[in-house]
C-alpha cells in the first residue's frame, strides 16, 4: 500500500497572511488542493492521509469536492505537531490506527502498531501543501528509483560556491558543491523502516530534525537520489506566492 502523506499543519508566519498560506485560494483553487489533485490522480497512490488543523478539515474537503477530487483516495486526517516531523510522526501513527482497525486489534502503542499495521511493502509519500507544483512525472520517478532502496529523495544541485564557517563570522573552508546537494520534497520511504527511525528519535531528539530524511540517514537506511525539479518550489513568501501566480496564470493562458 502506498500512502501520501500530505503536510498541512504550517501557520505561514512568512507569508505574513491572515490565512495560512496553504488555505489561500488562486484562481478559484486553495494552494492545497493543487497537490491533493495531482496525488489523488496518481496511479502510483493507493491512499491520502492529510495532516492539518481540526478547523480547515471542512475546506480542504469542500475544495476538494468543488474540484471533483477523487473521495475515495482521502483516507483521514491527523493533528499537527509541535514541528514538521512530530507532525509527520502523528500522520504515520493515523495511517498505522486505521490499519489497525481494518485488522480488527486492539493494539495501541508504538511497538504494537510496527508489529500488526505494517506491510514489508508499505511505503509513505510524504508531499507540502506548500508545494503545489508537484508533477505526475515527479512522483513516477520517486517510485520507479525506490527499487532496491528504502527511501528516495529528490535533490537540486548547489549553483553557487559554497564555504563553510565553524563560527558563523568567517570562512572556515571551501566545499566541493559536486557533492553537496538540497534535498526537496516528496520524499518516498518504507513505512515500517521510516516510523522505527522516527520512533528511535523520541521524545526529544526528534525535535532537532529539520528534513523528512534525516530520521532515514541516523537510522542507516539506504536512500537514493534522484534529480528535483526546480519548478516544484516551495511557497514561503510573497515573491515565491507571486512566482506560483504567474505559472498558474502562463498555464492558463
Amino acid at each position: 500500500m502506498n500512502t501520501a502523506l500530505l503536510l498541512s499543519g504550517g501557520i505561514g508566519s512568512r507569508l505574513q497572511s491572515e490565512m495560512p498560506k496553504q488555505y489561500i485560494c488562486i484562481n478559484g483553487k486553495m494552494l492545497i488542493t493543487y497537490a491533493l489533485e495531482t496525488l489523488s490522480a496518481s496511479e502510483f497512490i493507493d491512499e491520502i492521509q492529510i495532516v492539518s488543523a481540526q478547523e480547515w478539515r471542512d475546506a480542504i474537503i469542500s475544495d476538494a469536492q468543488k474540484h471533483k477530487i477523487r473521495a475515495d483516495k482521502l483516507k483521514g486526517f491527523s493533528s499537527p505537531g509541535a514541528n514538521r516531523q512530530i507532525s509527520i510522526l502523528s500522520g504515520m501513527q493515523g495511517i498505522l490506527q486505521r490499519k489497525n482497525n481494518a485488522l480488527n486489534t486492539d493494539a495501541l502503542g508504538a511497538d504494537a502498531m510496527s508489529t500488526y499495521a505494517i506491510n514489508d511493502c508499505d511505503t509513505i509519500f510524504i508531499h507540502d501543501a506548500a508545494r503545489p507544483l508537484l508533477t505526475q512525472s515527479q512522483i513516477s520517478y520517486c517510485f520507479k528509483a525506490l527499487k532496491c532502496h528504502d527511501g528516495v529523495m529528490p535533490v537540486l544541485p548547489m549553483k553557487d560556491t559554497v564555504y563553510l564557517s565553524e563560527d558563523g563570522d568567517t570562512v572556515s573552508k571551501l566545499l566541493d558543491r559536486e557533492k553537496i546537494f538540497a534535498g526537496q520534497a516528496p520524499e518516498l520511504f518504507n513505512l515500517k523502516k521510516y516510523y522505527q527511525a522516527n520512533i528511535a528519535l523520541m521524545p526529544d531528539d526528534i525535535m532537532k530534525i529539520n528534513g523528512s530524511t534525516e530520521p532515514a540517514v541516523l537510522a542507516g537506511m539506504d536512500i537514493a537520489m534522484i534529480a528535483g525539479d526546480e519548478n516544484n518550489f516551495k511557497i514561503t513568501t510573497q515573491a515565491d506566492l507571486d512566482r506560483f501566480k504567474s505559472v498558474i496564470t502562463g498555464k492558463i493562458g
